[in-house]
């Protein structure tokens, strides 16, 4: 009587197993949803990794989020590694960096991380999956296109500027989906200005790509000859009749890294390209490079050129910038000499002479140190001298961009560092009361571990709360780090960040001048360094109505002169050193020297300042 039922209840039982895993794995199709947020801000984090027990790697998108679909991990208690550059999860008890979630399908958990960095990371600019996992999960993001745009995978170091009221981006080398080689002559992009339809940037750049007829980013400046187009030193200026022209350097580049041709281009409206209108020597001494900022000296407008240092400058018109034998560099060397036989140029007495001269090459940190080297510089004579302000260690500055900056009046420099922690994934702020400094005391504000993060720019026009607020960004990628290891979709991209100048980080010694301490005084001799701000252990340090100096409290109505540390601190800082009060009758004089001819040393020292590296006066610029 059951026989004729067997087939169907054996087809039943066949397919059960089948009807649960579809169920299973339809279930744990939902995504699971975590979301990584700055302990300090409580913004989204990108870039932070989050690694399975079975290394299943996943890396946060720029919201901070990241999409778990693991069918065979769905309704499990998962083991989450949590790591990131600049940021730290807290270990647990053995030692683990991470957390352990119950990844329920649809469902969603925060994880707050600790930030290292002074710098925020913020989102990331270039390259495709911006917002990746953001779009899967369905949630609002900032940027018209988030997940692919003008076919971009990945560009090499930016270049910026604001030209006909819009900000103009062009890059290096760019990557596309559809072969490994892709626009080797300089992609380019606008973007709308904050406060006039475009982003704010601590949201997004939303980029608007020119592109050839497939769709990617189309070549804006290919100039003749085998290899790669490079651009830098992008500048617009205003011809006399007010007319905008945007003009860059450009290099031909053949392997491994030879520059074989180079000249100046100029943007051209109509074609949407750049034209070239100039060819420059390769011997030349000078020529425009990095990033460029404008300046006005004794009434003359120039275009400075920071590689990060702004040692090269030229005349704001077009005529001049095409013209080599106008530019000046500021340098030690005799006007016409060369780097392969360098002549210091020295005065009468034997006092070296920093100055503008024209045929003439700047001397960066490199040749600095070789001619330090080989003697015929003397440590004291350097002009660059970048250190870290608490341990006194030189920082060999590579690339970046100098900028004025409003809320903190001074000129502030943001730069990576070659040779540092790691190869080339460190970057530094530090500030100067001139172009040309005294670029002394720095500190770190970004790190990656075993990563490359190069040639960063501060963008000025993004600058917020009065210039306290600056945004910068680098190129991210493993090149040149010794790490094979790429970052699925952020390599070789730009990364945007932020400083806020407030950060207590960030309150470096700042120059004084004089045996009667007066602050910011180029073209004086600087005596010592101090803080303008109070910082941990300082004590107040204020002028008296007799002229004297006193630490203490400071009266009422009275602004303090600086903030120092006391004499007798425990363990201070390798950069700082005593500060001595000395007597001669009714004058008290202020020094860092041990002696002072004709003067009586006071009991005590007075306090704890830090010392000036270098003896070399810099100009009223």
């Amino acid at each position: 009587m059951l026989r004729p039922r067997t087939p169907l209840i054996l087809l039943v039982t066949c397919l059960a197993p089948t009807l649960a895993t579809a169920a299973a794995q339809a279930a744990g199709d939902r995504p699971f949803a975590i979301v990584v947020v700055d302990e300090a801000t409580g913004r989204g984090v990108p870039l932070v990794e989050l690694r399975t027990v079975n290394d299943i790697r996943l890396v946060t998108d720029s919201a901070g989020v990241a999409e778990v679909v693991e069918p065979g991990l769905a309704g499990k208690e998962v083991f989450f590694h949590v790591k990131s550059h600049g940021y730290e999860y807290p270990k647990d008890g053995f030692g683990y960096r991470g957390k352990a979630l119950r990844v329920v399908p649809g469902g969603e958990a925060k994880l707050t991380i600790q930030r290292i960095h002074v710098a925020e990371r913020l989102y990331r600019v270039t390259g495709a999956g911006i917002y990746r996992d953001s779009v899967l999960l369905g949630r609002p993001v900032p940027l018209r296109k988030p997940v692919l745009n003008g076919d971009v995978l990945g560009s090499d170091s930016v270049q910026s500027a604001i030209y006909k009221g819009k900000i103009r981006w062009f890059w290096g080398d760019t990557n596309r989906p559809g072969y490994p080689l892709g626009n080797f002559h300089t992609p380019g992009a606008s973007s709308l200005l904050p406060g006039d339809g475009g982003l704010d940037p601590a949201v997004g750049v939303d980029l608007d790509y020119l592109v050839d007829d497939r769709g990617f980013a189309k070549e804006t400046a290919h100039m003749p000859g085998d290899g790669p187009t490079w651009i830098d030193g992008l500048v617009a200026l205003r011809d006399a009749d007010g007319r905008e022209r945007l003009f860059a350097k450009y290099v031909k580049i053949r392997p491994p890294m030879d520059t074989y041709a180079r000249g100046l281009v100029e943007w051209d409206d109509a074609a949407d390209r750049f034209r070239r209108v100039a060819t420059f020597p390769l011997d030349a001494p000078l020529v425009p490079a990095g990033h460029t900022f404008l300046h006005r000296v004794d009434g003359l407008e120039y275009v400075y050129f920071a590689t990060p240092y702004p040692l090269v400058r030229v005349r704001a018109d077009s005529k001049a910038l095409a013209d080599l034998s106008r530019y000046e560099a500021f340098t030690c060397l005799k006007a016409g000499s060369r780097l392969d036989h360098p002549f210091i140029d020295r005065d009468a007495e034997g006092r070296i002479l920093y100055a503008w001269k024209r045929d003439t090459p700047a001397v960066g940190p490199a040749e600095q140190a070789k001619l330090v080297e080989e003697g015929p510089l003397k440590p004291e004579e350097v002009l660059l001298s970048l250190r870290d302000a608490e341990t006194g260690q030189g920082v060999f500055a590579h690339a970046g961009s100098v900028n004025w900056n409003a809320y903190r009046k001074r000129w502030v420099m943001i730069t990576a560092q070659a040779f540092g922690a790691s190869m080339l994934g460190e970057t530094w702020y530090a500030e100067a009361d001139t172009p040309l400094g005294p670029w002394t005391y720095a500190r770190k504000v970004v790190s990656h571990d075993r990563y490359s993060f190069y040639n960063p720019e501060h963008h000025p026009f993004f600058d917020q709360a009065g210039g306290r607020l600056i945004y910068f960004e680098g190129t991210y990628t493993h090149t040149f780090s010794g790490n094979d290891d790429a970052t699925s979709r952020y390599d070789y991209n730009q990364i945007m960040y932020r400083l806020d100048l407030d950060d207590p980080r960030l309150n470096l010694p700042v120059p004084f001048s004089g045996d009667r301490p007066a602050p910011r005084s180029p073209g004086l001799p600087v005596a010592f360094y101090a803080l303008e701000r109070p910082g941990p252990a300082t004590v107040a340090v204020f002028r008296a109505d007799d002229g004297r100096l006193v630490v203490g409290k400071v009266p009422n109505g009275r602004a303090p002169l600086f903030h120092a540390l006391p004499a007798d601190v425990a363990k201070p800082p390798e950069t700082t050193t005593l500060l001595y009060e000395f007597i001669r009758g009714d004058e008290h004089v202020y020094s860092t020297a041990e002696s002072l001819a004709g003067h009586r040393r006071a009991d005590r020292p007075f306090c704890r300042v830090w010392r000036s590296p270098t003896a070399v006066v810099i100009p009223k610029d």
